[in-house]
C-alpha cells in the first residue's frame, strides 16, 4: 500500500496520488513554500473497499442513482457514508495511515481528499470532497481518512459526476495529510478573473485566520482585483467580524470575533504584491489559469496550500470579428424560482415592464436609505434596472444581480444562503462565483473603507429600528392608498389616469425602498437562528426549523382565509343556501341568492370583496381581473371552503414544547430573542406583501381605464390590447416618444408571439453569454421543442422535498394549475401564488414542485395547520389526479399509495 511523498517517482504519483496530490508535488518541486505533506494512495482506498466487501455493495447501491434524482442520491450517499464510517481497517491499512502521519511529523494536520479525476483540465470537483482541519492524533486521522473516502460518494459529488457524464462507480479518492499552517491570514487567489474571463487580471479573496471561514461562506471576505503589473484595479472590503482558527483544545476550528479592524483590508500592500507575483509564477508553472489556496503565517511566510485549474473559465476569444459566440462575454444566470409565485406562465409585457420598474425604484431607494454615496449609486444603475429578465413571455430573476443586492448588507455569507432559501433555488451559486459579485467598486482602498463604514452604520441603525420603520410605512400606506383606489378611473381620459399612475409610483411605490431592508433583516436573523439550532439543537427534526420561526396569526394576509371559512359555515347551516352555492354556476350564484332573499349574506360577501378583493389568483398580473372585477371567482373559493369541515389531517408539531424539552436557560433566553426577531420580521413582511397586492390592484384599475380610453380613441382595437404594451410605450402615447405609433400592428405581432410562446415549456434555470436571445443561448438552455411531457410509467413510489409545514395527511391527489373544487384533496401543483390562500382551509395538504418554505402560501399554510412540502423534484411529472397519497409535512416525505392499500388507515412504511 502506497504512501507517496516528494521522494516518490512521477509515474507512481500520477497513478496513485489523485489530482490534488500531483499538484502538490509539482509546486514543491518548483520551490514554492508548500507545507510538508504525504499522500495515502488510491490503492489504499481500493484495497480497503475490496477487503471489506464494500466495493460490491457500493456498486450495487449506485445503480439506483440517476441524473437529477436528488432524493435518491442523498439517500444512497447517507447509506454509503454509514458503511464506510463503520468499516474496520486492516492492519496494513492502519500501517499506511500511520506512516503517512509520521511523514508529516505527527502534529496538527489538515486531512484533504484527492480525487482520482479531481483538479483536472476539465473537471475540478471543487468543493465536492471533504477536508478535515486541525487533526491532532492518529485515531482522529483514521476517522478523518474515512470521512474523505466517504466523500467520494457524497450526494454533491455524485450529482457532479452524473452532470459531467462521469460514471458514479468510477469514484476513487486518495488522502493527503498536510501540516497545519497557523494562519494569520488566508484565502483564494485566481490567476485570471473567473467572472469576466480576463486573463490579465488576478483576483484575491482574503480573510483573517484560516480559510475555512471563506470556504464555508460564514465570513464575508475582502476582494482585491489586480492587473498583471500588480496595480490594484478594485478593492471591496468584506465584513470580517469573525475568524476561524485551529482550536488548541480539540480537533477542528474555533470561531472568535476579529480583534483587528474588520472594516480594513486584511492584506498589506506588500502582501497584495506578493500574491500578485505568486499568481504569475504558479500560472507559468501550470501552463493554465489557476485557483490557488494560500495562507500567511504569523512570521509573514506565504504558503501555497493547493492549486487547481479554473475549469469554469471561458475559453479565450477567437479574436475574429465574425465570431458570434464571444465565450468571454459576461455570464448571466436566469432562475424563475420564487418569481413564478407572482408571475406564473405567460406574463404580459405590461405586467413585466411594471414589475421591472417597481423593483428598480424600490432598490434604488434602498441604496439611498443605506447612505450609499452618489458615485456608487450611479454605478448601481448599470444593473438595478435589470433585476428581472423576460424570455418568451416568462419572467426570470437575473440572479447574479440579486447576489450583488444582498452584498449591500453585512454578513454576506449568511445573506446569500438566506437568499437561496427564500428564493427556493434548486442549486446554490458556486462559492467562487458568488464571491465575485459586488454592487459597486471604489477607486481606492481608502474610499472602500469609508464607504463600507458609512453603509454599515446606516444598515445597523435601520436594522435596530426596522419594526418602527415598517409600522410607520404601513400607517403611511393605509392613509394614502384609499385616495388612489377610490377614483372612477374609467370616467377619466387616459392621459389623466396616467398622471395619477405616476403619482402612485412617486407616492407609494418608490417609498417601499425604506422597508426593503426587512428582507435582509429576515435573512440575517433567520440565518443566525439556523446556526443556533444546529449548534444547540443538532437533533431537531426537519419540521422544527420552519415551525419555530412561524410569525403567528398577527398577519393581515391570513384574514381572507379565516373570513371565507366563516362565510362557508354560514352556508352549511342553511341547506337551501348550500344547494345554491354548490349546484349553480359561479357566474349566476349572486343573482340566485338575491332572488331567494339572502340579502344579509350577500352584504357580507360584498364586504369581503371590498376588503379582500385584491387577493386573488395571479393577483400581481395586471391582465388578470381580481375579485372586484370578477366577483364570480369568489364563489369558486366559497365552494372550496365548504369542504373545510370534512378535511382530515393529523396535527402538526409544537415548537414551543420541543424547545421546553430540549433547550434550557440561558440558551433558551438567547434563542427566544433571535426567534422573536425572525417571527416579527416575517409577520411584518407578510403585511407589507398585502399592501403590495393592494398597490398592484390599484394599478390594475388604472391600466384597464387607460386601455378603455385608448380603444375609444382608435389607438387600440380592444381595451385588453393595452396589456401587450410596455409602461414606456403607454407613456409614449402622451409624451410623443413612441417610435412607431401604429400600436395596432404592434399588438397584433405580440399576440401572435404569445400564441407561439404558449407552446413552449420554460426551463427553471439556465445561463447565457452575450446577446441572450441569439448565439444559440436559448437553444442550449432547452427552450426549443419542449413540451409538457407525460407521466413516467415507472414513477417512484416515494418522493421527497423540503418540509414546510408539519402534520400528516392521507387523501386523493388533485393536480392543478389553479385551485378549483378541492373537497379535502391534497393539492398538487407546480407553483402557487398568494391567491391560493382562500383554498387552503379545504385542502388536506399541499405539495409544491417549486417554491420555498418562506413563500407567502407556505407561511399561511403553517398558521392554518395545512401540511406542506415544497421543492419536490418532478412532482407534477410523477403524480396524477386521483392517485392516493400519504404526506408528512414534518419530514418532507410523500408516498404514492398502491390502490390495494389506498383505503387502509395508514400506509405501510
Amino acid at each position: 500500500m502506497s504512501v507517496l511523498t516528494l521522494r516518490s517517482d512521477v509515474p507512481e504519483m500520477a497513478a496513485l496520488a489523485g489530482g490534488k496530490g500531483q499538484s502538490l508535488r509539482l509546486l514543491a518541486e518548483a520551490g514554492f513554500a508548500v507545507p510538508p505533506w504525504a499522500v495515502i494512495g488510491l490503492d489504499v482506498f481500493d484495497e480497503h473497499l475490496r477487503e471489506t466487501g464494500l466495493d460490491v455493495r457500493i456498486t450495487t447501491a449506485l445503480q439506483r442513482v440517476g441524473a437529477g434524482d436528488t432524493g435518491e442520491a442523498e439517500a444512497v450517499a447517507d447509506t454509503i457514508r454509514g458503511w464506510i464510517a463503520a468499516s474496520e481497517l486492516t492492519s496494513a491499512t492502519r500501517l499506511a495511515i500511520r506512516d503517512a502521519y509520521r511523514e508529516v511529523g505527527e502534529g496538527a494536520v489538515a486531512v484533504r481528499s484527492s480525487g482520482a479525476d479531481e483538479d483536472g483540465p476539465k473537471h475540478s470537483f471543487a468543493g465536492q470532497f471533504t477536508t478535515v482541519l486541525n487533526v491532532t492524533s492518529l485515531a482522529q486521522v483514521i476517522d478523518a481518512v474515512r470521512e474523505c473516502w466517504a466523500s467520494a460518494f457524497s450526494a454533491r459529488s455524485l450529482h457532479y459526476r452524473l452532470g459531467h457524464g462521469l460514471p458514479p462507480t468510477s469514484a476513487r479518492v486518495a488522502v493527503i495529510l498536510q501540516t497545519m499552517v497557523v494562519a494569520d491570514k488566508s484565502g483564494v487567489l485566481f490567476t485570471a478573473n473567473p467572472m469576466t474571463g480576463t486573463r490579465g487580471e488576478r483576483v484575491i479573496s482574503a480573510v483573517f485566520g484560516l480559510g475555512e471561514g471563506l470556504v464555508s461562506g460564514a465570513v464575508d471576505a475582502d476582494t482585491v482585483v489586480l492587473d498583471a503589473t500588480n496595480t490594484v484595479l478594485d478593492t471591496v472590503v468584506g465584513d470580517k467580524q469573525e475568524r476561524f482558527d485551529a482550536d488548541p483544545a480539540a480537533a477542528g476550528c474555533r470561531v472568535t470575533e476579529t480583534a483587528q479592524g474588520h472594516l480594513e483590508v486584511a492584506l498589506s500592500d506588500a502582501e497584495i504584491s506578493a500574491l500578485g507575483d505568486l499568481a504569475g509564477r504558479v500560472e507559468h508553472l501550470c501552463r493554465a489559469p489557476q485557483d490557488v489556496e494560500w495562507a500567511i503565517d504569523n512570521a509573514g511566510t506565504l504558503w501555497v496550500l493547493q492549486s487547481r485549474p479554473i475549469t469554469t473559465l471561458p475559453d479565450e476569444p477567437a479574436g475574429e470579428l465574425g465570431d458570434p459566440r464571444r465565450p468571454d462575454s459576461e455570464l448571466r444566470i436566469w432562475d424563475n424560482s420564487n418569481i413564478i409565485e407572482s408571475f406564473r406562465d405567460i406574463t404580459s409585457p405590461l405586467t413585466y415592464s411594471f414589475a421591472r420598474r417597481v423593483y428598480q425604484e424600490v432598490y434604488a431607494e434602498y441604496a439611498r436609505t443605506l447612505k450609499v454615496p452618489a458615485e456608487q449609486q450611479q454605478q448601481m444603475q448599470s444593473w438595478l434596472p435589470h433585476l428581472l429578465g423576460y424570455f418568451h413571455g416568462h419572467v426570470y430573476y437575473n440572479l447574479l444581480n440579486w447576489y450583488r443586492l444582498v452584498r449591500l448588507s453585512p454578513l454576506y455569507g449568511i445573506g446569500k444562503q438566506s437568499l437561496e432559501i427564500s428564493l427556493g433555488v434548486e442549486e446554490s451559486l458556486d462559492a467562487e462565483l458568488a464571491e465575485q459579485q459586488h454592487p459597486y467598486t471604489c477607486s481606492s482602498r481608502g474610499q472602500a473603507v469609508r464607504v463600507t463604514i458609512r453603509t454599515r452604520i446606516a444598515y445597523f441603525w435601520q436594522f435596530l429600528r426596522v419594526e418602527r420603520t415598517v409600522k410607520n410605512f404601513l400607517r403611511y400606506f393605509n392613509r394614502r392608498q384609499p385616495a388612489f383606489d377610490g377614483i372612477e378611473y374609467h370616467l377619466l381620459p387616459a392621459d389623466q389616469v396616467f398622471q395619477r399612475y405616476q403619482t402612485l409610483e412617486r407616492t407609494l411605490v418608490a417609498k417601499w425602498g425604506r422597508v426593503a431592508i426587512l428582507d435582509s433583516v429576515i435573512g440575517i436573523s433567520f440565518g443566525v437562528l439556523n446556526v443556533l439550532t444546529k449548534r444547540w439543537l443538532p437533533d431537531a427534526p426537519a419540521w422544527f426549523g420552519w415551525a419555530v420561526s412561524s410569525p403567528g396569526t398577527a398577519i393581515e394576509s391570513i384574514e381572507p382565509a379565516h373570513r371565507i371559512v366563516q362565510l362557508a359555515r354560514q352556508v352549511l347551516e342553511d341547506p337551501a343556501m348550500e344547494s345554491v352555492v354548490r349546484d349553480t354556476e359561479p357566474t349566476e350564484v349572486y343573482e340566485a341568492l338575491a332572488a331567494k332573499g339572502y340579502r344579509q349574506f350577500l352584504d357580507e360577501v360584498d364586504a369581503y370583496i371590498s376588503t379582500y378583493g385584491y387577493r386573488s389568483l395571479d393577483e400581481l398580473k395586471l391582465e388578470v381581473p381580481d375579485l372586484r372585477e370578477d366577483p364570480a371567482a369568489f364563489f369558486v373559493l366559497l365552494r372550496n371552503a365548504l369542504a373545510e369541515n370534512a378535511v382530515h389531517r393529523d396535527g402538526g408539531h409544537d415548537a414551543d414544547e420541543y424547545l421546553h424539552q430540549n433547550l434550557s436557560w440561558p440558551r433558551r433566553w438567547v434563542y427566544e430573542r433571535i426567534r422573536g426577531k425572525v417571527r416579527r420580521s416575517l409577520a411584518a413582511r407578510e403585511n407589507l406583501r398585502f399592501c403590495r397586492t393592494r398597490a398592484f390592484g390599484t394599478a390594475k384599475k388604472m391600466m384597464r381605464a387607460i386601455g378603455t380610453d385608448l380603444a375609444r380613441s382608435g389607438a387600440l382595437n380592444s381595451p385588453t390590447d393595452v396589456y401587450y404594451l410596455s409602461i414606456d410605450e403607454i407613456r409614449g402615447c402622451f409624451e410623443a416618444t413612441v417610435i412607431d405609433p401604429d400600436l395596432k400592428s404592434l399588438v397584433t405581432a405580440r399576440r401572435a408571439q404569445e400564441t407561439a410562446n404558449r407552446e413552449m415549456t420554460a426551463p427553471s434555470r439556465f445561463t447565457t453569454r452575450g446577446a441572450v436571445h441569439w448565439l444559440a443561448n436559448l437553444d442550449d438552455a432547452g427552450w426549443r421543442g419542449l413540451g409538457k411531457g407525460t407521466r413516467d410509467s415507472a414513477a417512484p413510489q416515494t418522493l421527497s422535498g423540503i418540509a414546510a409545514s408539519p402534520g400528516t395527511a392521507r387523501a386523493r391527489a388533485l393536480v392543478v394549475d389553479a385551485p378549483g373544487d378541492v373537497n379535502g384533496d391534497i393539492l398538487v401543483t407546480y407553483r402557487t401564488d398568494p391567491g391560493w390562500v382562500a383554498a387552503l382551509p379545504s385542502a388536506a395538504g399541499l405539495l409544491i414542485e417549486r417554491g420555498s418554505p418562506l413563500t407567502h402560501v407556505a407561511i399561511v399554510a403553517r398558521e392554518l395547520g395545512v401540511p406542506t412540502v415544497v421543492q419536490i423534484k418532478q412532482l407534477t411529472h410523477h403524480v396524477e389526479t386521483g392517485m392516493h397519497l400519504y404526506m408528512d409535512g414534518g419530514t418532507g416525505q410523500i408516498q404514492i399509495l398502491p390502490d390495494e392499500v389506498a383505503s387502509t388507515d395508514h400506509p405501510s412504511t
